[in-house]
């Protein structure tokens, strides 16, 4: 069942969801859209070689599940034609055609590159979710909602430090 909230009662809802910084499923747990990256060695670093790559925020996020704050990222504002890539491994996730303002406060995108991401259930505050994670390097992502606009109806919701943006 889809249910429809107002632009401030969802942002209020996502943010509380913010605070839920651990979530219930193993960084292991994959599905099978992520069959070709099986052998990555991005999937071999260490998560003290993590640690030591990336800036704290993005290591929060994209190997621990952590959420950065709404309306902080520099993503919410690029516009530019381009691609929005893995920060963790630089796989190409979303292209900015599909980048929208769905007034939560984190990048969101309509639609994804096919088979650059794993989906897998979050049970983190108290309800099941979808999270969605970079299949090459099972860095954490976001959640996705059914309440996005069309074609799709899918708002993949972003924590703008777990990704790059490359101009086109």
């Amino acid at each position: 069942m889809t249910q429809t909230f107002t632009t401030s009662r969802r942002a209020l809802l996502l943010g509380a969801a913010a605070t839920g910084l651990a979530a219930c499923s193993s960084p292991g747990e994959a599905d099978a859209s992520e069959a070709q990256y099986a052998n990555s060695p991005f999937r071999r670093i260490t998560d003290a070689q993590w640690r030591a790559r990336l800036p704290a925020s993005s290591y929060n996020v994209l190997r621990h599940e952590a959420t950065e704050r709404p309306g902080t990222s520099p993503l919410n504002n690029e516009h530019r034609a381009g691609t929005f890539v893995c920060k963790g491994c630089a796989l190409p996730l979303f292209r900015s055609q599909t980048k929208y303002d769905s007034g939560t406060g984190w990048p969101s995108f309509y639609d994804f590159i096919p088979g650059s991401l794993g989906m897998k259930t979050d049970l983190a505050i108290g309800f099941p979710r979808t999270e969605y994670h970079c299949a090459r390097c099972l860095g954490h992502q976001g959640h996705v909602f059914d309440d996005g606009p069309r074609p799709t109806g899918k708002r993949y919701c972003n924590n703008g430090v777990a990704l790059t943006f490359q101009p086109a």
